[in-house]
């Protein structure tokens, strides 16, 4: 495990159980006390949760000022197997009316019998300025880092246009694309460095009051490989700042290193804390 892995694991099952006992003080959150321990079993992850039930395109949806919000899991076993995994994905935000400004990072850490089997970074810097209600203009540097992928490091910088195609309390979709520049580290020690083209949809739909689904598909397209992320995500919100989401996270690139598989899918459930 490494040295900052370890604090970190720590922290999250600290947290966790100051947040386990505000969930059964409140009795909510979908009408659990708790995040189920059986949970656990299906090794679910949040390593990728940048919560964008919170940061939709172009500001709609955020409040004034600053906000955010905080998913952690974080699990330990010994005896026969000694294992250890940790997700914590946070997602902050400051909004003038006009100007919005997000960072979201989400960190992701495996072992199994003292052998790193997962390690992780996704990050994503983005500024928006409101044209007029419906166009929006966008600044952004995202990326990853990840050493069991064939792109160990992937990170885009572009800027572009976006349109928001429906912004109603119960039907948000919104969608943006624009020109910047990809720069990557291979496994092979092989390097990208090219122009690239990105495409974003982000799509909100509420269920009822306290139930809502979201689908997040972001494309970056480029000479060496086409690289597209989807997050599909049911939210069921306990309270105004407590909520559990399941979400279906796939990444897809058309041209992967020999030996990899072009396709990662991640099935994870996360308890989310917000603020405002």
């Amino acid at each position: 495990m490494t040295l900052f892995a370890k604090p970190l694991l720590l922290a999250a099952m600290m947290t966790g159980v100051i947040v386990s006992a505000a969930a059964a003080q409140t009795n909510i959150f979908s009408g659990t006390e708790t995040v189920d321990d059986q949970i656990e079993d299906l090794r679910d992850d949040i390593d990728d949760d940048f919560d964008r039930d919170i940061d939709r395109f172009g500001n709609e949806g955020q409040p004034l000022g600053f906000s955010g919000s905080l998913a952690l899991r974080g699990t330990a076993s010994d005896g026969n197997t000694d294992t250890a995994n940790l997700g914590i994905g946070t997602s902050l935000g400051y909004y003038d009316g006009t100007n919005g400004y997000t960072l979201a990072l989400s960190y992701a850490f495996g072992e199994e019998n003292n052998v790193t089997s997962e390690e992780s970074l996704l990050y994503d810097l983005e500024y928006r300025r409101d044209l007029n209600p419906a166009l929006f203009g966008f600044a952004t540097v995202q990326g990853s880092v990840d050493q069991f992928s064939s792109f160990e490091s992937d990170t885009f910088i572009g800027a572009g246009l976006g349109y928001r195609i429906s912004n109603t309390n119960d039907f948000q979709w919104s969608v943006q694309a624009g020109p910047g520049y990809r720069i990557a580290e291979l496994s092979n020690l092989t390097s990208v460095d090219e122009a690239a083209f990105s495409i974003g949809s982000n799509l909100l739909r509420r269920l009822n009051e306290n139930v809502f689904f979201t689908s997040d598909i972001d494309v970056v397209i480029s000479d060496f490989d086409t690289a597209v992320f989807s997050d599909l995500g049911l939210t069921v919100a306990m309270t105004d700042m407590l909520a559990l989401r399941t979400s279906i996270q796939t990444e897809y690139h058309t041209d992967p290193l020999p030996g990899f598989s072009d396709t990662d899918q991640t099935f994870g459930v996360s308890l989310v804390y917000t603020f405002n």
